[in-house]
C-alpha cells in the first residue's frame, strides 16, 4: 500500500516533468524556424546583427531530442575557420584534461590533441564578437555564461577518448558553475575520421573512425557546429558524446564554453542547470 501511495504521488511530478521536456523542445524548434523565416526577409540585407548571426547561411538540424543535439549547417563563414586557424596556429600547446583531485588542468593519455584559449582582448575583436554572439542566441545562453573560446587541432592518430563534459570535480563547480552544454564548431574540411561520436543516443549505427559503432556520428564539415546539452530538465548528468579514437588526417576544431568559450563550446549556467 505504501508503495502504491508513493507511485501515485510520484505521477503528478514525471507528468510535470515530461510535459516540461515536450514543451521546451517545441519552443527550441519554433525559435529555430523563427529564425529561418526571418532570414528569407529582404530588410535584413544591411542589418549588421543579421549579418553576425549568419541569418540566411545557418541552417539547424535536430538529429537527436533525447540527448538533445542539433548541428548547425553553416554557422561559421570560411573567413571565419581560417581566421581561428591563424591566431590560434603559433600558439597551440598539448591539451590536458581536469585533474578531479585539484580542478587543474593536467597532461593526459586520454586527449592527446593540441589547443589553445582566445584571450579576453581578442575577445573584443569584431569577429570573435560575432561569432560568440552566434553562439549565444542559437544555444539560447547568454554570452557572460560562455568560458574562453579553444582551438583544437587534432593530427594524425591524435585523439579524445570516451569522456563527460560536464564537471565532477567542486573546484570547477565553485568557480564557474556547471557545464550544461557544449558547442563544438569544425574549421577544416576533407578529414579522414575526426566524427564526433554519441555513443548512447539514437538506437542505429554509424562509421566512426573508420569503424562501425552504435550511436550517432557528426562527421565534421568546415563551417558546421554541433550543440549537445550534458543536463536533463532535472539535475541528472548524461554521459557526453565521443570524438573518435583516431583522425586520419589533420583536424581542427573550435569549442566555446558559456562561461567564458570554444572549438568544443562549453555552456554553464551559474549553479543549476538549464531546462531543455
Amino acid at each position: 500500500m505504501a508503495a502504491r501511495s508513493r507511485a501515485r504521488r510520484l505521477l503528478p511530478l514525471l507528468t510535470f516533468v515530461a510535459l516540461g521536456m515536450i514543451l521546451g523542445s517545441l519552443l527550441q524548434l519554433a525559435f529555430f524556424r523563427r529564425l529561418d523565416d526571418h532570414s528569407h526577409t529582404r530588410h535584413f540585407d544591411n542589418d549588421q546583427g543579421a549579418a553576425d548571426l549568419r541569418l540566411g547561411y545557418v541552417k539547424p538540424e535536430v538529429i537527436s531530442w533525447t540527448p538533445r543535439i542539433i548541428v548547425f549547417h553553416n554557422f561559421l563563414s570560411s573567413e571565419e575557420c581560417d581566421y581561428l586557424r591563424e591566431i590560434a596556429r603559433p600558439r597551440l600547446e598539448i591539451s590536458t584534461v581536469v585533474d578531479v583531485a585539484t580542478g587543474k588542468g593536467v597532461k593526459s593519455d586520454v586527449r592527446t590533441s593540441s589547443g589553445m584559449f582566445v584571450n579576453s582582448e581578442e575577445r573584443k575583436l569584431p569577429v570573435i564578437k560575432a561569432i560568440e554572439k552566434r553562439i549565444s542566441v542559437f544555444s539560447q545562453i547568454p554570452v557572460e555564461n560562455g568560458e574562453l573560446i579553444q582551438v583544437l587541432r587534432y593530427e594524425p592518430n591524435q585523439y579524445y577518448r570516451p569522456h563527460h563534459d560536464y564537471f565532477s570535480d567542486t573546484f570547477n563547480l565553485k568557480r564557474g558553475g556547471q557545464r550544461v552544454a557544449t558547442m563544438l564548431m569544425y574549421l577544416t574540411d576533407g578529414v579522414e575520421g575526426g566524427e564526433t561520436h554519441f555513443p548512447q543516443a539514437g538506437d542505429g549505427e554509424c562509421i566512426c573512425g573508420g569503424r562501425l559503432v552504435r550511436g550517432l556520428c557528426v562527421k565534421p564539415n568546415k563551417g558546421d557546429a554541433v550543440l549537445f546539452w550534458s543536463m536533463e530538465i532535472i539535475r541528472r548528468s548524461r554521459r557526453r558524446p565521443t570524438s573518435s579514437d583516431q583522425a586520419s588526417s589533420f583536424a581542427w576544431a573550435t569549442a566555446g564554453s558559456h562561461e567564458r568559450a570554444c572549438l568544443d563550446l562549453e555552456l554553464r549556467q551559474q549553479g543549476r542547470s538549464l531546462p531543455h
